[in-house]
C-alpha cells in the first residue's frame, strides 16, 4: 500500500497528525504509551534473562555478549529474538504496538523480528549511522521498527538519533571500501549528511520510538551505569516480501499479527543494495560495527 492509501484507513492508536508526521519525517516518538503494569512485566522478564546470562561466557543463540561480560558483572549487547524466548515478549509484540504498526503500514501486518538492545557506560556501545532495509531488502519500503524504552532514557543514556526526512533520500552502502560488511555508513557518506539536524528521542519509560527502514538513524554512547534496555519489534505490510535471506531467525518471522496474508506483492521501484548472504547466521549490528570476526563478511 502507498502512504496515501494507508492514511485512508481508520486509525487504531495514532491520530492522523501523528501518522502524517511519520510519513513526512520517517519517524515518530509517542511518549507513555505502555502502561506501568506491562512495563513492569517486561522489566522483570528482562532481569531474569540478565541473570541467566551470568552462565554464558560467549555469544550464543540467546545472548550477544558484550566485552567485559562476566558472571560477577553481566554485560549484554543484546537478547536475540526475545519474541521466541519468552511469552511475555511475544504477547507484547502482538499487543498495542501491532496496532501502531497497522496505523503506519496498513491493515495487513506481518511480524519481522525483535531484539532487546542494551547500552552500558563502559563505552563501545555507539551505534553508527545506518539504515535498516539494507539488512533485509523487501519488495517495498513499509518495514519499520518500533522501540520501547523500558527505562527513562535521557540525553546521556544513548537515545535513538534520527535524521528527519532521510527516508526520502538515498540508500547507502553498508560495506567498507574493501567490501566488508560493517552495518554502518561510510565516513564520506556521513559527511554528506546534515547531522546537525539529528533529533535524539529522549523519553520516559514506556515511550515508543518508530522509524522507517529507510531512515538514517543511530545512537550515541551511554553514561548509564546499569544499562539502557530498548526492546525493538519490527513489522511490515503483508504485501512486502523479502528477496534475500533474512537475518531474523525467529520462529515467529512473517506471522500475521493484524489483518490477513495477501497473495500479491507491492513493488516499490526504488532499488536497494544487497546485503551479505545471511543464510549462515547473523549476530548483531553491534558485532558488525565493532568489527567482530564473526561478522567480517563480504558481499
Amino acid at each position: 500500500m502507498t502512504p496515501d492509501e494507508i492514511l485512508l484507513e481508520p486509525a487504531r492508536v495514532l491520530n492522523q497528525a501523528q501518522r502524517e508526521f511519520y510519513f513526512e519525517n520517517g519517524y515518530i516518538c509517542v511518549e507513555g504509551l505502555i502502561g506501568k503494569d506491562l512495563l513492569g512485566q517486561l522489566r522483570n522478564v528482562t532481569s531474569e534473562f540478565i541473570e541467566k546470562s551470568r552462565g554464558s561466557e560467549e555469544s550464543n543463540d540467546v545472548f550477544d555478549i558484550a566485552p567485559g561480560h562476566s558472571r560477577e558483572l553481566p554485560r549484554l549487547r543484546r537478547i536475540k529474538e526475545p519474541d521466541a524466548q519468552h511469552e511475555t515478549y511475544w504477547s507484547f509484540s502482538n499487543g498495542v504496538i501491532a496496532d501502531v504498526a497497522a496505523d503506519l503500514v496498513g491493515p495487513n501486518v506481518f511480524f519481522h523480528h525483535s531484539k532487546l538492545n542494551f547500552k552500558w557506560h563502559e563505552g563501545g556501545d555507539t551505534v553508527q549511522w545506518h539504515q535498516d532495509i539494507q539488512f533485509y531488502p523487501h519488495t517495498n519500503y513499509s518495514p519499520l521498527a518500533i522501540g520501547c524504552y523500558l527505562e527513562d532514557t535521557g540525553p546521556d543514556d544513548g537515545p535513538v538519533g534520527i535524521i528527519p526526512g532521510s527516508h526520502d533520500g538515498p540508500l547507502y552502502e553498508l560495506y567498507d571500501e574493501e567490501g566488508k560488511w560493517t552495518g554502518g555508513l561510510r565516513d564520506e557518506d556521513v559527511v554528506g549528511l546534515d547531522t546537525s539536524r539529528a533529533v535524539y528521542l529522549s523519553a520516559p519509560a514506556g515511550s515508543i520510538t518508530i522509524h522507517n527502514s529507510r531512515t538514517v538513524h543511530g545512537s550515541p554512547p551511554s553514561k548509564r551505569a546499569d544499562g539502557r534496555p530498548l526492546l525493538i519489534n519490527a513489522y511490515a505490510s503483508a504485501d512486502a516480501f523479502a528477496y534475500t535471506p533474512s537475518p531474523a531467525a525467529s520462529k515467529n518471522y512473517r506471522a500475521i499479527v493484524r489483518g490477513k496474508s495477501v497473495k500479491w506483492a507491492h513493488h516499490d521501484p526504488r532499488p536497494c543494495p544487497i546485503p551479505p548472504d545471511w543464510s549462515g547466521g547473523y549476530t548483531s549490528i553491534f558485532a558488525a560495527q565493532a568489527g567482530d570476526k564473526s561478522e567480517a563478511v563480504t558481499g
